[in-house]
């Protein structure tokens, strides 16, 4: 099976390089390097040319957007697989031979998420579920986060693209929860998605609370929010989502910690703008191609 990465960037080198090291310890070649640059210049020049040799990378260039990049990827991926690493994060060795050892084991399986850490033994990138199983429309949101998605290229064939009003460098005030909402469709559409809390991808946690840190945690709260008000979720789950960050507000100032009860009111704020984004913005409805169940099931049956 052929694995295709599609990794988007912008600004980074030397994590860049890291990715491309830790593809080098995987056990497994069969693999495309898809690399979406959106910088100005050709800082990645060297660190690609380095690792060339090792397997095949097509350098792309597009303008900003991380959810635009990766359509962008995927208009011209050939794997089996679809992976959506980014472009701060890096495997542990042998990752991908496993990743790609389950999807042979287990045909029925149709995507595979995991959980992040931070190469030290600590979960990073937010709160993960210590349950495996499949992912449904509740738990999605402790199941996956998107440079730990891997599905078969049926799935990204039916599903369609990222909604690019959502994610890092869209023209909209939702900084994340493209690779949620984009499961979200995949599950509506009768995907088995299944989440491993074993299959860890590593990925930096700064935890700075400053003001830059504030701010983006209000637009990945608005991400959030939106997803929320797209797939109209009932309001109790929708409050609930809501009351979590005032309460770890209430709870650092109780504490003694002002800056990071400032950085969990950023999140509610964020949130709470995005759910009222469905009467902002008008009707919102779930962003795929309109594929049809017989499709599905003869996509099913051919691959099986």
């Amino acid at each position: 099976m052929k694995v295709s990465l599609i990794l988007a960037t912008r600004t980074r080198v030397a994590e860049i390089a890291r990715f491309l090291r830790s593809l080098t310890r995987q056990g497994y070649d069969r693999l495309e390097v898809i690399v979406v640059d959106q910088n100005e210049d050709d800082r990645l020049e060297a660190a690609l040319e380095e690792h060339n040799p090792f397997f095949p990378i097509l350098h792309l260039r597009s303008e900003a957007g991380l959810s635009r990049a990766r359509n962008l990827g995927m208009s011209t991926a050939r794997g089996d697989i679809v992976a959506f690493p980014d472009d701060d994060c890096w495997y542990p060795d042998g990752f991908l031979a496993r990743v790609v050892s389950e999807f042979q084991a287990r045909p029925s399986v149709d995507g595979l998420t995991g959980r992040s850490g931070d190469g030290q033994g600590k979960p990073s990138g937010g709160s993960f579920s210590s349950c495996p199983g499949r992912v449904d429309v509740e738990n999605v949101w402790k199941k996956g986060i998107s440079y730990t998605i891997f599905l078969r290229s049926l799935v990204c064939a039916a599903v369609g693209p990222f909604d690019e009003e959502l994610g890092v460098g869209a023209q909209t005030p939702f900084g994340s929860g493209e690779e949620t909402d984009y499961l979200i469709r995949a599950v509506k559409l009768g995907f088995n998605i299944q989440y491993r809390p074993d299959l860890v991808v590593f990925h930096p946690n700064p935890k700075l609370y400053n003001h830059s840190h504030r701010a983006k945690a209000f637009r990945y709260g608005a991400g959030m929010g939106r997803v929320l008000s797209k797939h109209r979720y009932n309001l109790c789950f929708s409050l609930y989502n809501l009351m979590r960050p005032l309460g770890g507000a209430i709870l650092s100032l109780l504490t003694l910690r002002p800056r990071k009860a400032a950085y969990h009111l950023a999140i509610a704020g964020g949130r709470a703008s995005g759910l009222w984004s469905r009467w902002l913005i008008g009707s919102a409805e779930t962003f795929s191609r309109p594929w049809s169940s017989d499709i599905l099931i003869a996509r099913r049956a051919k691959r099986d």
